[in-house]
């Protein structure tokens, strides 16, 4: 199965073509530049520069959530125009699933984590088995105390995965947790991460099309959050 993937969910933005588990070619890019402008050209240069076709892809994967209230739009309307335009279906990926997905060979515990801000994380908890990625909780946001009292409560090292890792780990370490850092090369989103999960998806009949993908943002924006609290204050 060929799986072009996207991932724009944080600050960094990465495509990958994939066939089956393997990476064929992939291009990332953390250079602060905004998704906006790179996303779309970075898909279609990668397709070009690897001697692939859109029409050669059987499975269209984006990073759907969540992340980036932005990020995660940009991502789903490039997913969605490629998709339309070659007729393919599309994979909905778990943002936090994929970035486990290339520590699945570690046989640990993975602790995937983004920074949500106002003293959250997005975090969901996995046990790696080789080819294999168990999921232990589902997407959330959660407080970092929290998490760091779940995680002393089963009393498992943890490998932290994710741009929110250094963000956990630097919260959480005077808890008397074994926490450890992803290498700096798995430390990030990647779209091979997507690709793979995407996979999954497909094994398991969970494919979506283009019409009905969208992004899974697990919390309201900051301006609905506001908008809600005026109402509830009758402002």
């Amino acid at each position: 199965m060929n799986i072009l993937a996207l991932e724009s969910s944080a600050a960094a933005c990465s495509a990958a073509v994939c066939r089956d588990e393997v990476l064929l070619a992939q291009f990332f890019q953390n250079s602060g530049l905004t998704h906006s402008h790179t996303l779309m050209p970075m898909a279609q240069g990668l397709l070009s520069g690897s001697g692939h076709t859109l029409d050669e892809m059987d499975v269209i994967a984006v990073a759907a959530g969540p992340g980036s209230f932005t990020g995660l739009r940009i991502g789903a309307a490039a997913a969605k125009g490629l998709a339309w335009a070659a007729d393919k279906p599309c994979a909905a990926c778990s943002t936090l699933e994929s970035m486990a997905w290339p520590l699945a060979h570690t046989g640990m515990e993975l602790c995937a984590v983004m920074d949500a801000r106002r003293g959250q994380v997005y975090n969901a908890r996995f046990l790696g088995r080789g080819d294999t990625l168990y999921r232990l909780c589902p997407d959330r946001a959660i407080s970092l105390s929290e998490l760091g009292q779940e995680l002393k409560n089963g009393g498992k090292p943890q490998i932290l995965v994710g741009d929110g890792a250094a963000l956990c780990y630097n919260s959480l370490r005077d808890w008397g947790l074994d926490l450890r850092l992803a290498p700096p090369h798995l430390l990030f989103q990647s779209a091979w991460g997507v690709a793979r999960c995407a996979l999954e998806l497909a094994k398991a009949g969970r494919l979506t099309d283009a019409g009905r993908l969208a992004p899974d943002y697990h919390r309201l924006s900051q301006a609905e959050r506001e908008r809600l609290e005026k109402e509830r204050k009758g402002e």
